[in-house]
């Protein structure tokens, strides 16, 4: 693909897929021919591919527009905390089906994301929480004082270097600041919902989208700062999305108290409680720049040593700062990596079934329309003759035995695209009916449950 040649598939996400590079005019015998010093690894880069063929024409609409979002920033932001962009190549006459005229985005390879380390950390505070906080305080700030909001800042899309250090990326809902005094943006419908501010819940749409302000960055920040020092504990109780959200709604209307964990320290508890104030004209006194003087007045700017993270195979996807499962329900984006590390499965694991479309999820009729299908085969195409007979509907629970990372990719409704695919037993009282079938495949856009299953292997 011009100079960079693709080494190896790193992961999936819901809009494509991500690739391990190499600079071929890098010689890596040669020091001098990479000014940067990196010709001993050989210049290696993440690409994101990002294929527009099979999209219906607002989803290929809405996907070059995140695209076009994060080449433009990347093309004028450069900061050692800010992960860069170093081309960008749309395909043309490709060879490999379905890649003709997809956009591929070259990124710097990172090895880790503080995700994986909050992952790895069972419950721990991570041991250099006030180094990595103080960096993500540095991005932050200079993304701000360039007049951009990030608009999806979370552990997910911040990565760590080969020294540990961080890299604030995924740009994909990056926004300019705009108005008289640059106090806000727009933004599309999307976004992480543990780290949406309360207002993004009632903001109102128009045809510019969402309006977005530094303030979302900073509540978002909060939350990952109680992360940080609590081993991965959101600031809002719930085992699920949905009552977090509840939680953030109950506590920003003043019918409950801000909680956060014994654990995080007064400096940090007192931060994060800035960072969470429930109005955004309140959280504005608070900009990002005074949250990092604060920080490194107090001295904790230098947490020591960089700590080298592990190397996960789904960090190492991360690495390009990712736009690959934006759109969601409900106007949210949920990230569709696809880990290969092998899971123990749960004794009968369940999942229950979702439907994207907002109508079908309001019916409990179980009308044939909003009815969903269940696949023979998840390698060939999601087709009526590839379904088998027995329909199931959202809120459906089914029990699930194994799953599959790299079947047939599937877009639902909403434009949430993944290649995951789960090996699900047909109900016993339907079974009857497929003769002797007892299992079908259910794809991930299918549900939210995300279970704990092994890799299916047959």
């Amino acid at each position: 693909m011009g100079r960079w040649e693709v080494t190896e598939a790193i992961a999936d996400g819901g809009w494509g897929r991500v690739y391990e590079g190499r600079d071929r005019t890098v010689d890596p015998a040669d020091p001098a021919a990479d000014p940067e010093g990196s010709a001993g690894s050989e210049r290696r880069v993440a690409l994101k591919f990002l294929p527009t063929s099979g999209l219906a024409p607002r989803q290929a609409e809405r996907l070059a527009e995140t695209a076009r979002r994060e080449i433009e920033f990347g093309s004028r932001a450069h900061h050692p905390r800010l992960m860069r962009l170093l081309d960008s190549v749309v395909l043309g006459d490709c060879a490999v089906p379905g890649l003709d005229g997809a956009i591929v985005l070259v990124m710097e390879r990172a090895e880790s994301s503080l995700q994986d380390l909050l992952d790895a950390a069972n419950g721990s505070p991570l041991p250099d929480a006030e180094r990595l906080l103080t960096e993500i305080c540095e991005g932050l700030t200079h993304l701000h004082r360039l007049g951009w909001v990030h608009g999806d800042l979370k552990p997910d899309n911040v990565l760590i270097m080969a020294d540990g250090s961080v890299r604030l990326s995924d740009f994909g809902l990056t926004a300019e600041l705009e108005g008289t005094r640059g106090t806000h943006g727009y933004i599309p419908p999307l976004g992480s919902p543990d780290y949406l501010p309360p207002e993004r819940w009632r903001a109102p749409l128009d045809e510019r989208g969402v309006q977005v302000r530094p303030t979302a960055d900073v509540w978002a920040l909060g939350v990952m700062i109680h992360q940080v020092l609590s081993g991965g504990a959101s600031p809002f109780p719930g085992a699920t999305f949905t009552s977090r959200a509840s939680a953030v709604q109950e506590y920003a209307e003043g019918r409950a108290p801000l909680r956060l964990h014994v654990v995080v320290p007064e400096f940090w508890r007192a931060l994060a409680s800035d960072c969470l104030l429930p109005a955004h004209t309140e959280r504005a006194a608070h900009t990002a720049e005074s949250l990092l003087e604060r920080v490194r007045a107090a001295g904790h700017a230098d947490g020591g040593p960089a700590a080298r993270p592990r190397a996960g195979k789904r960090a190492a996807a991360l690495a390009t700062g990712a736009v690959l499962a934006l759109l969601g329900a409900g106007g949210a984006a949920w990230w569709q990596w696809g880990g290969s590390d092998a899971r123990q499965a749960a004794p009968e694991a369940r999942l229950s079934v979702y439907n994207a479309d907002d109508k079908c999820r309001a019916r409990t009729d179980r009308h044939p329309i909003c009815s969903l299908g269940l696949a023979i085969d998840p390698t060939t195409p999601y087709v009526l003759d590839n379904v088998v007979e027995t329909r199931v509907w959202h809120g459906d629970a089914l029990a699930v035995e194994c799953d599959l990372e790299r079947g047939v990719p599937v877009t639902d409704e909403a434009g949430v695209r993944s290649t995951r695919w789960y090996r699900v037993r047909l109900p016993t009282a339907e079974q009857a009916a497929e003769t002797t079938r007892t299992t079908a495949w259910l794809p991930d856009v299918r549900t939210r449950s995300r279970p704990a299953v092994p890799v299916c292997t047959g």
